[in-house]
């Protein structure tokens, strides 16, 4: 057979080795040649003598002519291992393909160029230059197998309570286990917030034959009354007496009573006082459906002479003026400039300044301060009287009902504020608002030496009670002006100041203001016309540390029970208030009203709560005896749960047995009553907060502000372990917090920061309608 050249390769021709022809021209496979050595040169003297030699049987006589005629003295042939040419070998016809094959063109190449290296000049190095870095994907695979932390870090911090910064420290040998509270153990438990799956796994399988219960039951498509009941069965009477006089239906009734009963009084049983029409969804929402809980900015007020670099200490709404808001200022002061108030004088003028949210650029009035002011608060019976307390420890009262008419330019139209042609100020009046706000100068300042020792840092009015024995019921006390406060401060002392009549000012006559315009004091020149500056002295102390010092039970904030007495009235004269019945025989008679004939029946006792510097929460019972002047306190229990000062000690204005206490970096409830503890306390937050309040219109919101400016809105109905909603309303710290009803549709809370200014932010309607059943 003929073998033709390879179709397109008309060069090579492929040829059948048998193994005599690969043992004479040593060619053996997997021997002589190889897959990679697969080149064997035969001289063609040697192949025409096989073909002489073996004639036809010869594996070269197919192409017998073609070796004939081949110009070179050795033939190519070359093992085809992959018998890409269809046989195990094949050979190569012409010179150009050989030299091809045997040296490859880049082979060929590198010899031309070792050929020209010596003819080619030497050049200098070169430093290799920087490229970008190309991902090839190398640094996924790394990034797979480098070891994460997936669980997240416990953080704790501990520290110590801010009153013993730089104290001295003694340490002692002390058995933990032998004193109460010394340490606290915690035992492992499960965590629900993450799993560890399980790799790998030792199980016991134990064969076990199956065992299946099925039970068939006619199917009921639909429901129905196989029977019509149209009266009702009723006993016989022999079997009503049986059934009302069985002990298990007593049994019954009484385990059941209770939890009826608070059914009934929380309406979960149907509530007959729902609003239907308000449950549609009158809340605002936004475009997302979501309904809108923020506190959107209405008014900011601010004063470059009294409030600049100031911190505003406390903030309080008008009580009957629309719109009038007073804020007092103090110095910034560190914690030790605080302790030593004694070596720092007064550099700068301080005032309590009244602004109108009509106009937030010119104040409506200033009342004139000796010191710094920490608090004051309106009185109840009369706006016009404010009292307030001093850095310094005194206690101030302001009159003023001579600026009465002053303060009435800002008046709610409907229900918001609209400003008309009929309502817009006169070119007179914008002249008048613009020139300086009266200065209205203090009436009566308590005695320096039987004053607090250290800032009034809260103070409360009291409002006067009696109580008829032969009606048994508490009433108000209306027909007497004399009213009485109660103050706290570090000093550990409670103190209660009585104010009659006297010490409050009659209404002077027209010609007696003019001549006092005419002429007005100096700062520094006591009003000689006020006979009660500098002897003003309390009614009843209250001394609530063993040593005066212990500054760790100092109180900071108070909240006082109401006050419940007994006493029999001999006539139909006007009782007294129950510290004047209590103390008869005070020495501070010139500040005292006239005496009566009641008499004390009983030692009055009453349980108050107190916030201290240490962040402690302290219940007790202070008790005037009849035949002692001084006040003891009683029964009295400490709860270590705030770990800084008490900033909010305040009751719910709808629950009075509920208080809310923030210190620190948590804040607690509190239901007077229970003695274990507060009956909700929150975790520690990122934040410190330093300022909060109830919400007057909602019993589950308050609001509390932080150190970095932002408030915490709370609301109890939707979460108890997070706040609802946070908005940032400042760069420095938020110091104080009032909210204000200015209509039905318009609620206010009033925001003041470190910073010397006041936000008046409009609260949300979200957050102003209480829930059903909340």
């Amino acid at each position: 057979v003929i073998l033709l050249s390879f179709l397109g390769h008309p060069e090579i021709f492929p040829l059948v080795f048998t193994t005599e022809t690969q043992e004479i021209f040593n060619c053996r496979v997997d021997e002589d040649v190889t897959e990679e050595n697969c080149f064997k040169l035969i001289k063609k003297e040697d192949i025409i003598q096989d073909l002489k030699t073996r004639a036809a049987i010869s594996d070269f006589h197919p192409i017998r002519k073609v070796v004939l005629e081949y110009p070179g003295e050795e033939l190519l042939v070359v093992f085809d291992a992959k018998l890409q040419y269809g046989q195990s070998f094949y050979l190569v016809a012409s010179e150009e393909a050989k030299e091809n094959l045997l040296k490859p063109p880049e082979t060929a190449e590198e010899e031309k160029e070792d050929d020209e290296e010596g003819t080619l000049e030497f050049h200098p190095y070169k430093p290799p230059v920087p490229k970008p870095w190309v991902s090839l994907g190398s640094e996924k695979e790394i990034e797979e197998e480098s070891v994460k932390e997936t669980v997240p870090k416990i953080k704790y911090m501990i520290s110590r309570v801010c009153t013993n910064f730089g104290a001295p420290v003694a340490f002692t040998d002390r058995n933990a286990s032998q004193v109460e509270g010394s340490y606290a153990e915690y035992t492992s438990y499960q965590e629900k917030a993450f799993s560890i799956q399980m790799l790998l796994k030792d199980v016991g399988i134990q064969m076990a034959p199956k065992v299946r219960e099925a039970s068939t039951q006619t199917k009921w498509t639909y429901q129905k009354n196989a029977a019509t009941q149209y009266f009702p069965r009723q006993f016989s009477n022999e079997e009503k007496e049986e059934s009302l006089s069985s002990t298990k239906l007593k049994e019954f009734l009484a385990s059941v009573h209770l939890r009826m009963e608070i059914a009934l009084q929380q309406n979960e049983i149907m509530n007959a006082f729902s609003d239907d029409w308000k449950a549609l969804g009158g809340e605002e929402r936004s475009s997302d459906g979501m309904p809108n809980v923020y506190l959107k900015a209405y008014q900011s007020f601010t004063d470059l002479r009294y409030l600049k670099d100031r911190t505003i200490s406390c903030v309080c709404w008008h009580p009957t003026k629309w719109g009038i808001i007073a804020v007092s200022a103090r110095e910034r002061l560190s914690y030790e400039d605080q302790v030593n108030l004694s070596d720092k004088a007064l550099l700068q003028e301080s005032v309590i300044v009244f602004w109108s949210i009509l106009d937030p650029i010119h104040p409506q009035l200033m009342l004139e301060c000796p010191e710094d002011i920490y608090c004051f608060q309106f009185s109840p019976h009369d706006p016009n009287i404010i009292a307030g307390g001093c850095i310094n420890g005194q206690i101030v009262l302001w009159d003023i009902s001579e600026h009465e008419e002053k303060l009435q330019n800002a008046k709610p139209v409907a229900d918001e504020v609209k400003t008309t042609a009929a309502n817009m100020p006169s070119l007179m009046e914008v002249q008048q608002s613009s020139t300086e706000p009266p200065l209205v100068r203090y009436c009566a300042v308590s005695s320096i030496q039987h004053s607090h020792k250290k800032p009034v840092r809260d103070i409360h009015w009291l409002v006067d009670y009696f109580q008829d024995s032969q009606i048994n019921v508490t009433l108000e006390n209306r027909g007497e002006m004399c009213m009485q406060l109660v103050t706290c401060s570090p000093d550990c002392s409670v103190l209660f100041w009585n104010i009659p009549a006297t010490i409050l000012p009659q209404k002077p006559s027209t010609e007696d203001v003019k001549e006092k315009e005419n002429f007005r004091n100096p700062l520094d020149v006591p009003d000689t016309s006020v006979h009660l500056d500098l002897c003003w002295e309390p009614l009843v102390k209250i001394n609530l540390c063993e040593s005066d010092t212990n500054t760790e039970d100092g109180p900071v904030r108070i909240v006082l029970s109401e006050l419940h007495y007994h006493c029999k009235t001999a006539d139909k004269r006007k009782p007294r208030n129950a510290l004047q019945l209590l103390t008869t025989e005070r020495p501070y008679t010139e500040m005292s009203a006239s005496k009566t004939k009641n008499e004390v029946l009983e030692s009055m006792s009453t349980g108050f709560f107190v916030g201290t510097e240490g962040g402690e929460i302290v219940y007790s019972d202070w008790k005037v005896e009849t035949d002692s002047d001084s006040a003891r306190a009683v029964n009295t229990q400490k709860y270590a749960i705030h770990t800084e000062t008490i900033h909010t000690l305040q009751r719910s204005p709808f629950f009075k047995d509920i208080i809310l206490s923030i210190g620190g970096r948590n804040f607690a409830i509190w239901e007077e009553g229970v003695t274990n503890g507060p009956i909700l306390q929150s975790s520690c937050s990122a934040g410190r907060y330093t300022a909060g309040h109830w919400s007057l219109t909602r019993p589950g919101v308050f609001f509390i502000g932080r150190d970095d400016g932002n408030i915490d809105i709370w609301d109890l109905v939707k979460k108890t372990y997070e706040p609802s909603h946070f908005q940032n309303i400042s760069k420095s710290m938020i110091t104080f917090i009032s909210p204000w009803i200015a209509s039905p549709k318009q609620h206010f809370l009033a925001v003041s920061d470190d910073l010397g200014v006041l936000h008046v932010l409009e609260i949300c309607q979200t957050l102003s309608y209480p829930l059903q059943n909340e």
